[in-house]
């Protein structure tokens, strides 16, 4: 994403630590800084291998979802909730998501590393994402068709905005919505560790108008994110980044749709509770 993730820093190191012979130049040296001063010629940035396309990145994508809805079965089936009632929560499944989330970390400051770690992520996640989507089901029913259609929904109408042009991803949109989204990710954070000596916010499972509200403006936020993803596969296609780099963007991606996945079927949930 040009979410905390996939920004112009993971673009640089993305293409500076490959090994497949690509040269990256300074930063005062990239085309289209203007903040720079540059007295003698520019060297451009000059592939040495094959590079990054949007046909590759999309087929990265689709083999990382894959495996996501393989163990997301699995995680599925994990969870035991006769009569509408969740008897058991695997462990395996909180293990998932503690592994994906210690995996976006390492990630964020080794991203050359995606082809090898994001299937494991993929994984990893598809096990929580199964069995937190059937704890669901099992007091809504319906609630996860519905919210995976309005994840495909909003994924579809954001690549469309974005290919209209009628978002358009600028340095101040970049800002803000990586502003915003670090800062969803710092209170749920602070929310997580009040969670352990028992005071959660209460709006974030609250059933309120506030509650609601809530739930909606951050999974905009996560809709959001999403044109930043295709910001960044575009721009590293052009540039011709590195062919690795496709399973970074990749799993930038997955990340943004989960998160979208996991917000729209709280939000469902509060609505029902209505």
């Amino acid at each position: 994403m040009s979410n905390p993730l996939l920004n112009e820093k993971r673009l640089e190191q993305a293409a500076t630590a490959n090994d497949s012979g690509w040269a990256a130049p300074d930063q005062s040296t990239r085309q289209g800084n203007t903040g720079a001063v540059n007295d003698g010629p520019t060297t451009p940035w000059v592939p040495t291998g094959r590079t990054m396309t949007v046909a590759g990145t999309a087929s990265a994508t689709a083999v990382l979802f894959l495996l996501l809805l393989a163990a997301a079965v699995v995680g599925w089936l994990g969870v035991d909730a006769p009569q509408g009632e969740v008897y058991k929560f695997p462990a395996y499944a909180i293990g998932g998501l503690l592994v994906g989330f210690a995996l976006a970390i390492f990630l964020a400051f080794k991203p050359h590393l995606a082809k090898f770690l994001a299937p494991v992520y993929a994984i990893a996640e598809g096990l929580f994402v199964g069995a937190i989507s059937k704890a669901y089901e099992t007091y809504y029913d319906g609630i996860v068709v519905q919210a995976a259609g309005a994840t495909i929904g909003v994924f579809v109408v954001m690549l469309a905005m974005y290919s209209l042009r009628i978002i358009k991803v600028t340095d101040r949109f970049r800002r803000i919505v990586i502003g915003a989204t670090m800062g969803v990710a710092l209170f749920y954070g602070v929310s997580l560790l009040m969670s352990l000596f028992g005071a959660t916010p209460p709006f974030i499972q609250s059933t309120s108008l506030f509650g609601i509200g809530f739930s909606f403006l951050v999974a905009g936020l996560a809709a959001f994110n999403l044109a930043l993803d295709f910001d960044f596969i575009e721009r590293g296609s052009k540039q011709g980044m590195p062919e690795s780099t496709e399973w970074y963007a990749a799993f930038g991606l997955l990340v943004t749709v989960v998160w979208l996945y996991l917000e729209i079927l709280r939000l469902l949930s509060k609505l029902r509770e209505r």
